[in-house]
């Protein structure tokens, strides 16, 4: 080391495509993405639930019913985990947006499992406040229904718009829209 020079602090690698960079997608924007993999889901409750009733023979809908609760938990997190580790489920191509760590890195499975915990927050809290009154279906859906609107609007709250989840499973959610070609970019033909 030569005198009069200090060393210069270490950085953390930056992806080569800007994603650190990224802005956050717009509130609308991320919960019209999250009530579209909400409709996707319908297929692969569907595909589960058959699956395991075939496997398990279940004759009537409620019989097996933690079972199944755990089943598609599990299967929930398999898909979820899977994709957000490639960045984008289906819902996230259509609507443009990508996760990525909190350094604009690809997501690892591992975080990926911790942001699918996390994820539950959407519903948990509001479901286990509830549960020891046996409130009718409708005033339990009212109910989450309400949180989920606190529960995305608070992501006003964080200085980049990110939703809570992903502050604690340090991921981010990214506008991923591919970018207009310019007059000079257009392609010659």
């Amino acid at each position: 080391m030569q005198s009069g020079t200090s060393p210069t602090p270490p950085t953390l690698p930056q992806p080569p495509d800007g994603s650190a960079l990224s802005p956050t997608p717009g509130l609308g924007r991320r919960m019209a993405c999250w009530l579209y993999e909400g409709m996707l889901m319908f297929g692969v409750v569907f595909i589960a639930g058959y699956l395991f009733g075939t496997l398990s023979q279940t004759r009537h809908a409620l019989d097996n019913r933690n079972a199944l609760q755990a089943f598609l938990f599990v299967v929930f997190g398999i898909y979820f985990v899977w994709f957000w580790s490639k960045g984008q489920t289906l819902a996230m191509k259509t609507w443009h947006i990508r996760m990525v760590d909190r350094f604009g890195a690809p997501v690892s499975q591992p975080r990926a499992l911790l942001r699918y915990v996390l994820s539950w927050l959407w519903f948990l809290p509001p479901l286990l406040a509830v549960a020891p009154f046996g409130l009718p279906v409708g005033e339990i859906a009212v109910l989450v229904i309400g949180w989920i609107l606190v529960w995305s609007l608070s992501s006003r709250l964080h200085p980049q718009g990110q939703f809570w989840h992903d502050v604690l499973a340090g991921t981010r959610l990214i506008d991923s829209k591919p970018k207009a070609l310019g007059k000079q970019d257009t392609p010659h033909v």
